[in-house]
């Protein structure tokens, strides 16, 4: 596996663990609907949370959440709506990137709740 993949991978696991530990229960990782795929989707009281997580080994070419493109995000809600519908959902829907990098070697851990609206 490619050293970028395992660094995703890593991140991912790492939001996971994060969400479980603030509270969210996961419902899904890495699901996927059409070319959208939707890293992690977690549910804290009425609130369904769909979570961009973005892992960078240094932020020397920028933030982790400045890679979340306008083109991602679309996917992003395509596939939501569709997750939505599938499971016949009534909870208020909120759009989160997950931001990490490594700093020396640690790896920082930020949650950016409602990060992009969607009108």
């Amino acid at each position: 596996m490619a050293e970028h993949n395992e660094l995703g991978k890593l991140g991912e696991e790492m939001a996971v663990a994060f969400l479980q530990k603030n509270g969210y229960t996961v419902l899904e990782t890495n699901w996927t609907f059409q070319k959208a795929e939707i890293d992690i989707i977690v549910q804290k009281d009425n609130v369904l949370a769909i979570v961009e997580v973005k892992t960078r080994s240094s932020i020397d070419f920028g933030l982790p959440q400045d890679f979340v493109k306008p083109k991602k995000i679309q996917l992003l809600v395509k596939a939501v709506n569709e997750y939505v519908l599938k499971n016949d959902l009534d909870l208020n829907v909120r759009f989160d990137i997950i931001a990490i990098h490594k700093e020396n070697s640690i790896y920082k851990i930020e949650h950016l709740q409602d990060a992009f609206y969607i009108f």
